[in-house]
Protein backbone atom coordinates (compact mmCIF):
# COMPACT_ATOMS: atom_id res chain seq x y z
CA UNK A 1 0.00 0.00 0.00
CA UNK A 2 1.79 3.59 -0.55
CA UNK A 3 1.95 6.11 2.14
CA UNK A 4 -0.54 8.20 0.75
CA UNK A 5 -3.28 5.65 1.20
CA UNK A 6 -1.79 4.56 4.72
CA UNK A 7 -1.63 7.73 5.79
CA UNK A 8 -5.16 8.41 5.01
CA UNK A 9 -6.17 5.54 7.26
CA UNK A 10 -4.43 6.56 9.62
CA UNK A 11 -6.16 10.15 10.12
CA UNK A 12 -9.31 8.79 9.40
CA UNK A 13 -9.18 6.02 11.93
CA UNK A 14 -7.47 8.66 14.31
CA UNK A 15 -9.10 11.94 13.69
CA UNK A 16 -6.34 13.86 15.01
CA UNK A 17 -6.96 17.58 15.98
CA UNK A 18 -3.69 18.54 15.21
CA UNK A 19 -0.46 17.49 13.53
CA UNK A 20 3.16 17.52 14.55
CA UNK A 21 5.27 17.60 10.77
CA UNK A 22 8.79 17.07 12.10
CA UNK A 23 11.51 17.59 9.76
CA UNK A 24 9.07 19.87 7.75
CA UNK A 25 12.25 21.01 4.99
CA UNK A 26 10.30 23.60 3.09
CA UNK A 27 6.51 21.94 3.71
CA UNK A 28 6.20 19.12 1.11
CA UNK A 29 4.20 16.91 3.79
CA UNK A 30 2.36 19.17 5.43
CA UNK A 31 0.79 20.33 1.70
CA UNK A 32 0.22 16.40 1.33
CA UNK A 33 -2.32 16.11 4.39
CA UNK A 34 -3.96 19.03 3.43
CA UNK A 35 -4.25 17.43 -0.61
CA UNK A 36 -6.19 14.12 1.45
CA UNK A 37 -8.44 16.29 3.59
CA UNK A 38 -6.75 16.91 6.60
CA UNK A 39 -8.25 19.89 8.25
CA UNK A 40 -6.91 20.48 11.59
CA UNK A 41 -4.07 22.26 12.63
CA UNK A 42 -0.39 21.37 11.40
CA UNK A 43 2.69 22.32 13.17
CA UNK A 44 5.83 21.71 11.37
CA UNK A 45 9.33 21.93 13.36
CA UNK A 46 12.65 22.76 10.93
CA UNK A 47 16.17 23.52 11.92
CA UNK A 48 17.76 24.22 8.45
CA UNK A 49 17.32 27.98 7.85
CA UNK A 50 16.79 28.07 4.44
CA UNK A 51 14.28 25.35 4.30
CA UNK A 52 12.67 27.43 7.50
CA UNK A 53 12.34 30.09 5.01
CA UNK A 54 10.40 28.62 2.29
CA UNK A 55 8.59 26.51 5.01
CA UNK A 56 7.19 29.98 6.65
CA UNK A 57 6.25 31.32 3.14
CA UNK A 58 4.59 27.99 2.00
CA UNK A 59 2.21 28.10 5.06
CA UNK A 60 1.43 32.01 5.38
CA UNK A 61 -2.26 31.59 3.05
CA UNK A 62 -2.96 28.60 5.51
CA UNK A 63 -4.17 29.74 9.16
CA UNK A 64 -4.73 26.66 10.28
CA UNK A 65 -0.50 26.08 9.30
CA UNK A 66 1.96 27.03 12.18
CA UNK A 67 5.50 27.06 12.14
CA UNK A 68 7.73 26.55 15.47
CA UNK A 69 10.26 28.53 16.00
CA UNK A 70 13.78 27.38 14.36
CA UNK A 71 15.60 24.54 16.23
CA UNK A 72 16.26 20.92 16.10
CA UNK A 73 14.79 18.72 18.42
CA UNK A 74 16.48 16.06 20.72
CA UNK A 75 16.25 14.73 24.05
CA UNK A 76 17.37 17.69 25.94
CA UNK A 77 17.73 21.55 25.34
CA UNK A 78 20.96 22.46 24.00
CA UNK A 79 23.15 23.34 20.82
CA UNK A 80 24.30 20.85 17.90
CA UNK A 81 25.96 21.23 14.40
CA UNK A 82 24.02 20.67 11.83
CA UNK A 83 25.13 18.69 8.82
CA UNK A 84 23.91 20.38 5.26
CA UNK A 85 23.16 18.45 2.53
CA UNK A 86 23.03 19.57 -0.98
CA UNK A 87 19.54 18.27 -1.79
CA UNK A 88 18.41 20.15 1.80
CA UNK A 89 16.43 17.12 2.73
CA UNK A 90 19.41 14.84 3.70
CA UNK A 91 20.80 17.23 6.29
CA UNK A 92 21.40 15.83 9.68
CA UNK A 93 22.61 16.18 12.81
CA UNK A 94 24.45 12.90 12.48
CA UNK A 95 27.58 12.27 10.59
CA UNK A 96 26.23 10.32 7.14
CA UNK A 97 27.55 6.95 5.80
CA UNK A 98 29.24 6.58 2.34
CA UNK A 99 26.44 4.01 1.10
CA UNK A 100 24.07 6.97 1.25
CA UNK A 101 26.27 9.63 -1.00
CA UNK A 102 26.50 6.49 -3.15
CA UNK A 103 23.00 6.01 -3.32
CA UNK A 104 21.93 9.26 -4.00
CA UNK A 105 25.27 11.85 -5.07
CA UNK A 106 23.00 14.99 -4.36
CA UNK A 107 22.68 13.60 -0.69
CA UNK A 108 25.98 14.57 0.39
CA UNK A 109 27.07 17.18 2.87
CA UNK A 110 27.92 20.76 1.52
CA UNK A 111 28.50 22.29 4.94
CA UNK A 112 27.16 22.91 8.95
CA UNK A 113 25.18 25.47 10.33
CA UNK A 114 25.05 25.86 14.25
CA UNK A 115 21.31 25.04 15.59
CA UNK A 116 19.60 25.25 18.80
CA UNK A 117 18.25 22.24 20.40
CA UNK A 118 14.83 21.74 22.07
CA UNK A 119 11.99 19.14 23.32
CA UNK A 120 9.59 18.37 21.57
CA UNK A 121 7.43 18.53 24.46
CA UNK A 122 8.61 21.74 25.33
CA UNK A 123 8.72 23.49 21.94
CA UNK A 124 4.99 22.55 20.88
CA UNK A 125 3.31 22.91 24.23
CA UNK A 126 2.40 26.48 23.45
CA UNK A 127 0.95 25.61 19.97
CA UNK A 128 -0.83 22.51 20.38
CA UNK A 129 -4.76 22.19 20.96
CA UNK A 130 -5.41 21.92 24.43
CA UNK A 131 -7.48 18.64 24.18
CA UNK A 132 -8.09 16.42 21.21
CA UNK A 133 -5.55 13.55 20.03
CA UNK A 134 -2.59 14.69 18.15
CA UNK A 135 -0.63 12.69 15.26
CA UNK A 136 3.38 13.03 14.80
CA UNK A 137 5.52 12.09 12.07
CA UNK A 138 9.65 12.09 12.53
CA UNK A 139 11.52 12.58 9.40
CA UNK A 140 15.01 13.26 11.12
CA UNK A 141 17.35 11.21 9.22
CA UNK A 142 18.55 8.95 11.66
CA UNK A 143 17.50 11.26 14.83
CA UNK A 144 13.80 10.04 15.52
CA UNK A 145 14.27 8.45 18.72
CA UNK A 146 16.09 11.48 19.64
CA UNK A 147 13.14 13.18 18.92
CA UNK A 148 10.64 11.14 20.55
CA UNK A 149 13.08 10.60 24.20
CA UNK A 150 12.59 14.60 23.76
CA UNK A 151 8.21 13.84 23.63
CA UNK A 152 7.76 12.57 27.24
CA UNK A 153 5.47 15.10 27.92
CA UNK A 154 3.21 15.01 24.53
CA UNK A 155 3.54 11.35 24.11
CA UNK A 156 0.12 10.45 25.88
CA UNK A 157 -1.86 13.19 23.78
CA UNK A 158 -0.40 11.11 20.67
CA UNK A 159 -2.75 8.78 18.88
CA UNK A 160 -0.50 7.53 15.34
CA UNK A 161 3.05 7.77 14.57
CA UNK A 162 4.97 7.91 11.11
CA UNK A 163 8.38 7.54 11.90
CA UNK A 164 11.27 7.02 8.73
CA UNK A 165 12.72 3.85 9.48
CA UNK A 166 15.91 2.66 7.94
CA UNK A 167 16.56 -1.10 7.10
CA UNK A 168 20.28 -0.18 6.95
CA UNK A 169 22.34 1.96 8.79
CA UNK A 170 22.83 5.30 6.86
CA UNK A 171 24.01 7.87 9.62
CA UNK A 172 26.00 6.59 12.38
CA UNK A 173 24.93 5.85 15.94
CA UNK A 174 21.34 5.97 14.24
CA UNK A 175 19.05 2.93 15.80
CA UNK A 176 18.83 -0.40 13.66
CA UNK A 177 14.83 -0.87 12.39
CA UNK A 178 14.22 -3.72 15.50
CA UNK A 179 15.70 -1.40 17.73
CA UNK A 180 13.51 1.26 16.69
CA UNK A 181 10.28 -0.69 16.68
CA UNK A 182 10.86 -1.87 19.90
CA UNK A 183 11.12 1.29 20.87
CA UNK A 184 7.97 2.87 19.40
CA UNK A 185 5.82 -0.75 20.87
CA UNK A 186 7.26 0.10 23.94
CA UNK A 187 5.59 3.82 23.68
CA UNK A 188 2.42 2.25 23.63
CA UNK A 189 2.11 1.89 19.94
CA UNK A 190 1.56 -1.07 17.77
CA UNK A 191 2.55 -1.56 14.10
CA UNK A 192 -0.21 0.03 11.53
CA UNK A 193 1.21 0.00 7.96
CA UNK A 194 5.12 0.22 6.29
CA UNK A 195 5.10 2.10 3.12
CA UNK A 196 8.35 1.57 0.79
CA UNK A 197 10.88 4.71 0.60
CA UNK A 198 14.47 5.56 -0.37
CA UNK A 199 16.28 2.39 -2.02
CA UNK A 200 19.52 1.78 -3.61
CA UNK A 201 18.79 2.26 -7.32
CA UNK A 202 21.55 0.48 -8.58
CA UNK A 203 20.82 -2.54 -6.59
CA UNK A 204 17.24 -2.36 -5.85
CA UNK A 205 18.16 -2.80 -2.29
CA UNK A 206 15.19 -0.89 0.38
CA UNK A 207 16.81 1.61 2.00
CA UNK A 208 14.14 3.03 4.11
CA UNK A 209 10.50 2.83 4.76
CA UNK A 210 7.81 4.71 6.76
CA UNK A 211 6.64 3.18 9.24
CA UNK A 212 2.91 3.88 10.98
CA UNK A 213 2.21 3.36 14.37
CA UNK A 214 -0.90 3.63 16.44
CA UNK A 215 -2.27 2.91 19.69
CA UNK A 216 -3.94 -0.17 20.32
CA UNK A 217 -7.52 1.64 20.78
CA UNK A 218 -7.12 2.33 16.96
CA UNK A 219 -5.81 -0.99 15.84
Amino acid sequence: MSEEAILRNVLRLTNPVALLDVGANVGQYARSVRELGFRGRIISFEPLSGAYAALSSAAHHDPGWVIAPRAALGRARGSATLNISQNAVSSSLLPMQSRVVVAAPAAGYVGTEAVSVYRLDELAQPLVPSTGWLMLKIDTQGYEREVLGGATGLIERIAALQVELSLVQLYAGAPSLGTMVSYIEDLGFEPFGLAAGFKDPGSGRQLQAEGFFVRPTFA
